[in-house]
């Protein structure tokens, strides 16, 4: 069922593979600084324990996504579910107008530690949803499903590798120029499209009355690519703090994620 197969290396393979690598760095590290903003309501050993839950979901729900993509590719009309997901995923970031550490901490204020720990899984869930949606709607409709999956899967592989390799790298970016959160989510919402785009095509070979229009390839990477050039250039013309001031910000949730596992590791967690 989970059979996968590795896809011919194409320029398009080769973008798939650098946009999912851009999505996964930037969603992984919102991922990192949201459970790290989403515990510090709490006290002293408490807060380690809850990023522990924190960081464990986010794995196995990584996981978990990534075998589930598999049914996804599979039928069109749980690619509709993932088209009007990620569609309202990139709409409510515009119209909600806030950043995700500022929602992350307007939620977990107030919330004692169990229910902190269930809010920092179900962020996870989000987040990971996220990821393995966008993974599969980069997916060409034609490409056969054991290479779909096999992007998917390793897209997800570097998504749970960028939750720390690179996270400082993704931290400080969006510490400094926070509209590269825009830019992401701006990606998202033209994935959404394609992915919708894609399962009306599905549904019109099983019912011939829903209409369709095939998008091109070139139109596709041309507005992608667009979209990457214009809002980078947008995002970078305001930086919100210095390199040092975004450095030690990001370096600062690493440290704590790092703390966090090494303690897990050894036991003391939980202050043995």
């Amino acid at each position: 069922m989970f059979g996968l197969e590795m896809p011919p290396i194409t320029p398009e393979f080769w973008a798939i593979l650098g946009t999912l690598i851009l999505l996964e760095g930037l969603l992984s590290a919102d991922n990192a600084l949201v459970l790290a903003v989403m515990v510090r309501h709490l006290k002293g050993d408490l807060q380690r324990k809850a990023l522990a839950y924190g960081i464990g979901g986010a794995v196995v729900l990584r996981i978990i996504g990534v075998l589930l993509a598999s049914y996804i590719l599979e039928y069109w009309w749980l690619r509709a579910f993932g088209a009007a997901y990620l569609a309202y995923l990139a709409i409510s970031h515009f119209v909600k107008n806030k950043s995700a550490e500022d929602e992350a901490d307007d939620k977990s204020k107030g919330r004692g530690f169990w229910a902190t720990v269930v809010l920092l899984n179900l962020t996870d869930l989000a987040f990971s949803v996220d990821s393995i949606l966008a993974g599969v709607a980069l997916i060409p409709r034609g490409m056969p499903r054991e290479q779909g999956l096999t992007i998917v899967v390793i897209g997800g592989i570097i998504g749970l590798i960028l939750m720390r390799i690179a996270a400082t790298v993704f931290l400080k970016l969006l510490n400094k120029y926070p509209a590269f959160d825009h830019v992401a989510y701006a990606l998202v919402g033209w994935i959404a499209v394609k992915l919708g785009l894609e399962t009306l095509e599905a549904a019109h070979e099983v019912f011939p009355a829903v209409p369709y229009w095939h998008m091109p390839t070139p139109v596709f990477w041309g507005v992608m690519a667009a979209i990457g050039i214009i809002g980078s250039f947008l995002a970078t013309r305001q930086p919100a703090m210095s390199d040092e001031a975004a450095e030690a910000k990001a370096d600062a949730v690493v440290h704590e994620i790092d703390d966090t596992v090494a303690d897990a590791s050894d036991g003391r967690i939980d202050g043995r």
